[in-house]
């Protein structure tokens, strides 16, 4: 009878708003009805909860086993067990919850903005000049990221930036030393390291203006926030998210040991090629030594040389040949020359008489009587005097 009476009272109560953290979560495939039951953890109270699948996939923060939630619902008291259930219409994340929820939907537009794209990611410099660190005053992350930094790289040089890593004054400083450090042209990579902490101790990287900062610095910034199930904004544009302040001290400077062993492996493979090379080349060279022309080389010139004297005894031949023939020629020439030539018939005993004025007599009806002539004998001139000439027989 009390419990019935319980029940019309509670149902006379109408809906109520009521806050607890999540204890135990269900919902079944095919069913639009998910099962939830709050607990209060200062007074171990805890109550069922139903309430419609859709409002739970309207909530920015997936709901999870310990979120804290405000509910709008209808309490019910199932009398015959003397339990209390309420229907659930609306369904709101609150503290951690909310909080989660306003940094999703900040995430949401700064990926919409394209501030998370891989493109936009610069790489880290080899070796850096300076390393710049923006950390907590005597951390225990400025310490790790020295220490193991240091030990990689013993010459590595810090300018180390000590701000406030959580409080109303976080972002105000790291926005101020952020640009500090990326107007340092001796900076050639930023480090901006915290170690592990609450949601609430991390929102500072999570702010807005601290994340669109460190998208438009220039000089690559290394996010080493928290642990590495923590995941504030900074992390996601940061051009290299570290897990832990050590692992960003192992990415910025190179391990002075290994790169030492990779240079002594270098230079062995490139004696090892150059040791190949020369052993290829002395092969080659011992291939030509053993060929005729260089195992015997006076044998060409040898070759040459009988090829010279063969061809200087043909064009001896050749000339002694044609200077023959063309004496032989001479020869003949001059003997038809002497044979037309009037001296021949001359040295016959024949005279060629001419006049004074060099004419030729060819005929007594030439000259008078009395008249001086030449005779042209072979041996020379004969002058003489033309007497009357005889008479002609007939």
């Amino acid at each position: 009878m009390i419990s019935k009476l319980i029940g019309e009272w509670i149902h006379r109560l109408g809906p109520v708003w009521v806050e607890g953290q999540v204890a135990q979560y269900s919902r079944r495939p095919g069913t639009q009805t998910a099962f939830l039951t709050l607990r209060d953890p200062a007074a171990e109270v805890s109550v069922t909860v139903t309430c419609a699948t859709r409002l739970l996939d309207a909530m920015e923060v997936p709901l999870t086993d310990g979120v804290r939630v405000v509910v709008h619902a209808k309490p019910s008291w199932y009398y015959t067990r003397g339990t209390l259930s309420l229907a659930a219409d609306d369904i709101r994340p609150v503290g951690l919850g909310d909080l989660l929820a306003r940094l999703e939907r900040l995430r949401k537009m700064l990926a919409a903005e394209g501030l998370f794209d891989a493109e936009r990611k610069r790489s880290l410099p080899f070796l850096p000049r300076g390393v710049g660190l923006i950390c907590g005053r005597d951390s225990k992350a400025e310490h790790d990221v020295l220490e193991n930094a240091r030990r990689r790289w013993p010459g590595v040089r810090f300018r180390v930036e000590p701000v406030a890593v959580q409080g109303v004054s976080a972002v105000s400083q790291i926005l101020e030393v952020l640009r500090i450090l990326d107007r340092d042209p001796d900076i050639d990579v930023i480090i901006i390291a915290r170690g592990g902490g609450s949601v609430e101790d991390l929102l500072p990287f999570s702010d807005e203006a601290l994340v669109r900062a460190v998208s438009a610095a220039t000089t690559p910034v290394v996010s080493a926030i928290g642990h590495e199930s923590d995941t504030p904004l900074v992390d996601l544009v940061a051009d290299y998210r570290a897990s832990t302040p050590t692992d960003a001290a192992k990415r910025v400077v190179p391990d002075v040991r290994e790169e030492l062993d990779r240079v002594a492996r270098a230079r062995e493979q490139i004696r090892s090629a150059l040791r190949r090379r020369l052993d290829h080349e002395r092969a080659g060279l011992d291939s030509v030594r053993s060929r005729p022309a260089l195992a015997d080389p006076h044998h060409a010139l040898r070759v040459r040389r009988d090829e010279l004297t063969h061809l200087v005894d043909r064009a001896r031949r050749s000339m002694r040949h044609l200077l023959d023939r063309a004496a032989s020629d001479i020869d003949h020439t001059r003997a038809r020359v002497r044979a037309l030539s009037p001296a021949a018939t001359l040295e016959r005993g024949y005279a060629v008489v001419q006049r004074a004025d060099d004419t030729v007599v060819r005929s007594p009806d030439d000259v008078e009587p009395g008249e001086h002539v030449r005779l042209l004998v072979a041996g020379g001139v004969i002058a003489a005097t033309i007497d009357d000439p005889p008479p002609v027989e007939h």
